[in-house]
C-alpha cells in the first residue's frame, strides 16, 4: 500500500508543476528585448511539458485512490519566478527558473526515495522520468545563465 508520504509528495509535485506553468506563461508574455527571445521560446516549449507532468502526476494520484489538489488547496512558493518589474530583466527569470527546477529535482528525489520505501515501483518510475526532464530543463537554463553572464 502506498504511503501517505508518497501521496503528499505527489500532491506537492502536482501543485508545483501547475505553479510552474503559470509562471512560465507569465514570464514568456512579459519579457522584452532581443536577449529575451530565446528564453521566452524555451519557456513556451516547457509550458506544455510541465503541464504534461502535472497530468501524469494527477493520473497517478487517481490510480492511488487520491486526487490532485484543486485551487483552494494551492499555496504559491515560487517567489523568485515572479515576473520582474523590469521586463528586460531576463537574468532574474533565468535565476527563477533555476530555483524552480532545483526545487522540482529535490521533490522528485524525495518522491523516488518515498516510493521505494513504500514498494511503489510505478510511482518511483514516474518520478525518475520526471526527474530526468527537470534536470534537462535546469541544464538548459544554466546554459542561458552562462551566456547571459558572458554578455
Amino acid at each position: 500500500m502506498t504511503s501517505d508520504r508518497v501521496i503528499d509528495l505527489l500532491k506537492r509535485a502536482y501543485s508545483d508543476e501547475i505553479e510552474t506553468v503559470m509562471n512560465y506563461q507569465t514570464n514568456a508574455i512579459v519579457l522584452d528585448g532581443i536577449h529575451a527571445e530565446e528564453v521566452k521560446a524555451s519557456l513556451q516549449t516547457d509550458i506544455q511539458e510541465e503541464l504534461t507532468h502535472a497530468e501524469q502526476i494527477g493520473q497517478r494520484l487517481k490510480q492511488l485512490e487520491a486526487r490532485p489538489p484543486g485551487s483552494a488547496e494551492f499555496t504559491a512558493h515560487q517567489d523568485s519566478l515572479q515576473p520582474p518589474e523590469d521586463s528586460t530583466d531576463v537574468l532574474s527569470v533565468i535565476e527563477g527558473v533555476l530555483d524552480a527546477e532545483s526545487d522540482a529535482i529535490d521533490t522528485y528525489h524525495d518522491l523516488i526515495d518515498a516510493a521505494e520505501d513504500a514498494d511503489d515501483p510505478l510511482t518511483e518510475d514516474l518520478a525518475v522520468t520526471l526527474l530526468a526532464d527537470e534536470e534537462a530543463h535546469r541544464t538548459e537554463f544554466r546554459g542561458f545563465r552562462k551566456e547571459y553572464a558572458d554578455d
